[in-house]
């Protein structure tokens, strides 16, 4: 007799919802995210739907009812609790939305735990649509099965974060001019983290010095060329992630 197919499929789709899962709890999925199940994937009752809130981890689902509008679920078994993040957050000074929106998606994929824009003299952009960039990490972490959801802040210029920066908490500086070679300092930091990295045109001389000033911050160095500030960002959280970083953990 051939095989039970595993359930659920590794193919089934992956979706996070604000409704906070357990067996006892219905899931409406309305919107985009219920044309998504019934049109691109073309869901079915008794299909399989994996589902993350955030707050428990990853269920498995299974559709109970498939509408034009809507689509019902029904949690059925605790896949994973929610995955540990590493304490580390990401200060990206603001890009160019395209640009911008790599680096939301790739710190996401990555496993950082909070993106706090900033605002600088030569940022080109100085606003962020919130609900935009929110969707953008929700699909990347749906993309490379996270359980957990990074938290996107609102852009403060740079200033303020320096001045309200938390006391017991790291803030490791990108320099282009400079600093300590990155897997030095990331090999021996503990405890709470950031990576501060900067615009297209570089953080200016006055910048520079208040957040060399600042006590916290850890100037490093990136490498002998100069970076993109979304390649800075990307290979930073990389570097951490490798040095410090739940990555130490893979075997």
């Amino acid at each position: 007799m051939p095989a039970t197919p595993a359930w659920p499929p590794k193919s089934a789709p992956r979706l996070f919802v604000e409704t906070e899962l357990s067996n006892h709890t219905t899931v409406q999925i309305e919107g985009n995210q219920a044309h998504y199940l019934t049109k691109v994937m073309r869901v079915s009752p008794g299909d399989a739907v994996i589902l993350c809130d955030d707050v428990t981890g990853e269920w498995a689902a299974e559709v109970v009812e498939a509408g034009k509008r809507h689509v019902t679920l029904q949690p059925t078994h605790h896949q994973r609790p929610r995955e540990p993040v590493p304490d580390f957050w990401l200060c990206p000074a603001l890009l160019k939305k395209d640009r911008f929106d790599l680096v939301l998606e790739k710190a996401t994929e990555l496993g950082v735990d909070r993106i706090a824009p900033v605002v600088t003299r030569r940022c080109v952009a100085d606003k962020l649509n919130l609900d935009r960039a929110s969707a953008i990490v929700t699909e990347a972490a749906e993309q490379c099965a996270r359980t957990a959801l990074p938290k996107v802040a609102e852009p403060v210029k740079l200033d303020a974060l320096l001045r309200d920066w938390p006391e017991d908490r790291l803030l490791f500086f990108a320099d282009e001019e400079g600093g300590e070679p990155v897997a030095d300092a990331f090999c021996y930091a503990d405890g709470p983290a950031a990576l501060l990295t900067g615009p297209e045109g570089g953080f200016d001389d006055a910048e520079r010095e208040a957040i060399r000033a600042h006590p916290n911050a850890r100037p490093i160095g990136l490498g002998p060329r100069i970076l993109r500030g979304e390649t800075a960002a990307i290979a930073g959280i990389a570097v951490w992630m490798a040095e410090a970083g739940d990555w130490i953990d893979e075997e």
